[in-house]
């Protein structure tokens, strides 16, 4: 057989083409790429654990299942893209090779190759030290042929691998504000999990930009600045969850306008019923609109959220060409009006609790929503 490299390869030895870089300490760092069959043959995962005597043993975190399947989705689907390297920790057991001629470029890297032993009788002699849910997919997937990017080091001293793993893990994740403002921009196939906010961040970014719309300039995204628009009161999480779940759930108002079949979302009846609820609700409670969260909880997370579940209700059964959409709407907002107390600093009609203790957290929000969805059923209060 032949790897990718197109170095001959035995049973229990892979050789592939390296790049090797002397830094200023005395480890060696390679650079490489192999197919994922062959990654897999060489290297392991070291998941924590203790052993009797209560000792720490490896270093890699408990497999994620949702993260790991989508990763093997994206790796099997078409027009693959897999820039990020696998960090592996390699034995002492493997070689490099300088290769001949002028070298080019730095003096402190030299090409050859690596010849890594992969006797299947015998203990794999690399670890993963960063990339472990990648290389879990990768042993799911059938595209065994990718090629795949590998930064390594050699060492045989253990602390060295645990060390590298918490320093490489030690930087913090892209906040949930930035991957969510960035993701109506991107257009290639994304796993579940981002491509679920997709739409809803679209939604949420049109929200924002129409002059036309109540939410003009008023949603709090990543890139707002928020000393030269102290107007943006309202988060985007928010907002984006309150759009996802109607459009993705079975009784939520915006899902009868995705085909599931085909995949199409109609984006601009959804825009417009969203337009046209929330421009109800904003002359409703015009005292309550556009103030900060701690002085208006319409504004907050709970606010925002408790009125999407009521839009569920609402807008589930009118029609978005209805001429009178804009009055059915009015009319049924009205009715939740007496129970509401945005800006006071208690809410009698929920047994005079405190304002300020209706979080967003989902007990406030259930509390919140039923007393919505009773007054606009005309259910009274006792």
């Amino acid at each position: 057989m032949k790897t990718a490299t197109n170095y001959p390869s035995s049973t229990n030895k892979l050789t592939v083409r390296a790049l090797r870089v002397k830094q200023d300490g005395k480890i060696p760092v390679f650079s490489l790429f192999m197919t994922a069959g062959d990654l897999l043959r060489i290297a392991e995962i070291s998941r924590i654990k203790r052993n009797k005597e209560g000792e720490l043993l490896g270093y890699q975190r408990k497999q994620v299942s949702t993260h790991v399947d989508e990763i093997t989705q994206y790796v099997d689907s078409t027009e693959v893209v897999f820039p990020n390297a696998i960090i592996l920790a390699f034995g002492s057991q493997v070689k490099f090779k300088k290769g001949r001629g002028p070298q080019i470029g730095d003096a402190g890297c030299d090409t050859g190759s690596l010849e890594i032993p992969c006797d299947p009788n015998e203990p794999k002699v690399a670890w993963v030290v960063d990339g472990q849910q990648r290389t879990l997919a990768l042993s799911k997937a059938k595209n065994k042929s990718l090629l795949v990017p590998v930064t390594a080091f050699v060492s045989d001293d253990f602390e060295v691998h645990r060390t590298q793993f918490l320093l490489v893990n030690k930087v913090r994740p892209l906040p949930k504000g930035l991957i969510n403002e960035l993701l109506p921009a991107i257009n290639v196939a994304l796993p579940p999990s981002l491509s679920k906010n997709r739409i809803p961040s679209y939604l949420c970014d049109l929200l924002n930009k129409d002059p036309d719309s109540p939410f003009y300039k008023i949603i709090t995204r990543h890139t707002t600045d928020q000393r030269e628009n102290r107007s943006a009161v309202i988060a985007d999480n928010s907002l984006i969850e309150v759009i996802r779940n109607s459009l993705n759930q079975v009784h939520g108002c915006f899902y009868p306008y995705r085909n599931l079949a085909s995949g199409e979302i109609e984006v601009e009846t959804i825009f417009h019923l969203l337009k046209t609820y929330w421009k109800e609700v904003k002359k409703a409670f015009p005292e309550a609109w556009g103030l900060k969260p701690h002085k208006s909880r319409l504004m907050h997370g709970a606010g925002i959220k408790a009125m999407g579940n009521l839009m569920d209700r609402i807008l589930g059964v009118l029609s978005p060409k209805d001429p009178e959409l804009e009055d059915k709407i009015r009319d049924s907002i009205l009715k939740i009006k007496p129970v509401c107390h945005w800006t006071e600093q208690t809410w009698e009609s929920l047994g005079g609790i405190r304002t300020k203790d209706i979080q967003n957290t989902h007990s406030s929000i259930n509390l919140l929503t039923n007393l919505l969805v009773r007054a606009y059923a005309g259910i009274e209060e006792e």
